[in-house]
């Protein structure tokens, strides 16, 4: 019985932890902002740096935060492995071969 119970703690925190997300940001050229869950920005495109981390946040699906929408930027993250804005506006599509 406890062994099952220990089991089903690990599987709570693991779904808590899906849940919010630490997401990396970067700051590109111009208004350009790069979110990512690698902490050096290695995924990021090149051709929208040279990349400087701005700072890191913990994001969780449909909670607002201030200048990024959520749930699109998590969204982006799950697909492409990274996110980004120009001026606040989703460009993600215009790096995607």
């Amino acid at each position: 019985m406890a062994a099952y119970a220990g089991r089903k703690d690990r599987k709570i925190r693991r779904q808590s932890e899906r849940d919010a997300m630490l997401v990396h940001t970067f700051k590109g050229q111009g208004r350009v902002f790069g979110f990512t869950l690698e902490e050096a920005g290695t995924n990021l495109p090149q051709r929208c740096g040279p990349w400087t981390l701005f700072k890191s946040i913990e994001m969780q699906r449909d909670e607002p935060h201030a200048g990024v929408n959520v749930n699109a930027c998590l969204d982006d993250i799950d697909a492409h492995g990274f996110h980004l804005t120009d001026a606040h506006q989703r460009i993600t599509h215009l790096a995607i071969p």
